[in-house]
């Protein structure tokens, strides 16, 4: 395949960011700028059977691989399509039966090595960047992350060394690994489920911003990429690599972390939503700046480990922190989600009507993290005979969803039909 490009934009050398995405016509919000299906992906281990291995449906009536009974798929075709993959992963799970246990990452690994081998050419993935253009960082890497690495190569080679012949040597395979760790996407369904993950090169092309431009939905296995702004001719395309959810310095850290960059967007410079983000209580005497930072390291350490501890973590962090404050949003998250789990609803409802309007203030227009929110809280409305309120929550998150996904996204047609069901 030619590099035909991407019609409306463009690679071009990012000021201060290197290569970037930029458009060359206008883009209205809601609009896809492009669409790119995967160079290589793999379905998460926990959704077998409920989605199919190759096209990532989910639907009920799958049928299993006869050979190793644990890969579904919708038809043949789907079971066809996915061979040249799956024939790697099929073999190797017969042979180590329940002992077969790679990480997601070494599974996709596996599979880019294989796709490498097969195609030679540029894929439809790869109109503006080649997988093999992907940066690794390799000399900013810390002792935990080159450790992570080495474990990785281990598993590949102990799982997979007997199905692929010649895997390439050490330092190909430590490129490979970092490339894919700092430039992998995550697939997620309409409630920022996890269902995999996958490379999309065109797609990593775009840099960075937390007040981005655009939006990353998924189809099934093709990356969708939605404007959220209004897009002018010349102006560069950002997405956003994290959760943006938290404070300027949490973020900072966070992608300093992961993606080995210090961002200076117009979110991080001006911090317009530090102070709604980090509200604290009206206390007389307010508390001392040291006290707030304490409790900020005291909120960060206990989210890494709370799960038993929701109700006395919130109770603690609630005496300074406002129920608008982030850390205590993502500690009531985690409650709500203890409480999902525990068949909790009227718990998990609670939890979920404090979460939403702050949701709606802190995020960005078009979030998925909003319409999520909506989304569960709407269910858990509907579950609990509470018509009104769950067909209003799943407006709010259909608002959002039509413009992230598409009018013409399944899950958009999903979302209406139970709206439709309630009439």
């Amino acid at each position: 395949m030619k590099n035909e490009g991407i019609e409306g934009t463009e690679r071009f050398l990012s000021p201060d960011k290197g290569r970037g995405l930029r458009a060359v016509r206008h883009f209205a919000v809601g609009e896809l700028v492009f669409a790119c299906p995967a160079y290589s992906y793999v379905l998460t281990v926990n959704e077998r059977g409920a989605h199919c291995e190759h096209c990532f449906t989910r639907r009920e009536d799958l049928f299993k691989c006869g050979k190793c009974k644990q890969a579904y798929y919708c038809n043949v075709d789907c079971q066809r399509g996915d061979w040249p993959m799956h024939k790697l992963e099929c073999v190797a799970m017969c042979s180590y039966g329940e002992n077969w246990c790679p990480s997601e990452t070494v599974r996709l690994v596996a599979r880019i090595i294989m796709k490498q081998r097969a195609t030679t050419e540029r894929t439809p993935s790869e109109r503006l960047l080649l997988l093999k253009e992907f940066e690794a960082h390799l000399d900013k890497m810390d002792s935990e992350k080159e450790e992570m690495n080495q474990t990785d190569i281990a598993a590949l080679h102990h799982f997979y060394s007997r199905h692929i012949s010649n895997l390439p040597d050490e330092q190909a395979l430590t490129e490979l690994f970092a490339q894919v760790n700092c430039n992998g996407f995550t697939i997620e369904d309409e409630e920022l489920s996890h269902l995999g993950s996958a490379v999309f090169p065109d797609v990593a092309l775009m840099n960075h911003s937390c007040s981005p431009n655009v939006i990353v939905t998924y189809k099934g296995t093709v990356a969708e990429v939605r404007a959220v702004k209004e897009i002018n001719p010349g102006e560069e395309i950002f997405n956003s690599y994290i959760d943006l959810l938290y404070p300027t310095e949490d973020r900072k850290e966070r992608l300093l972390d992961s993606y080995f960059f210090t961002c200076q967007c117009t979110e991080c410079t001006s911090r317009s939503k530090d102070k709604a983000k980090m509200e604290i209580r009206k206390l007389n005497p307010p508390p001392e700046p040291e006290e707030i930072r304490s409790m900020v390291r005291y909120a960060k350490n206990v989210i890494e480990e709370f799960r038993q501890m929701c109700e006395l973590s919130l109770e603690k962090m609630g005496a300074i922190f406002a129920d608008t404050n982030v850390y205590m949003l993502h500690m009531m998250y985690q409650a709500m989600g203890v409480c999902l789990y525990m068949q909790d609803w009227d718990g998990a409802m609670s939890y979920g009507e404090k979460i939403v309007q702050p949701y709606s203030v802190h995020y960005p227009a078009y979030s998925l993290n909003v319409a999520s929110m909506y989304l569960k809280l709407g269910r858990l409305y509907l579950g609990l005979e509470k018509k009104t309120q769950g067909v209003k929550a799943l407006k709010k998150a259909l608002a959002v969803m039509e413009v992230a996904h598409g009018k013409d996204h399944h899950y958009v047609a999903e979302v209406k039909r139970e709206i439709e069901e309630q009439k």
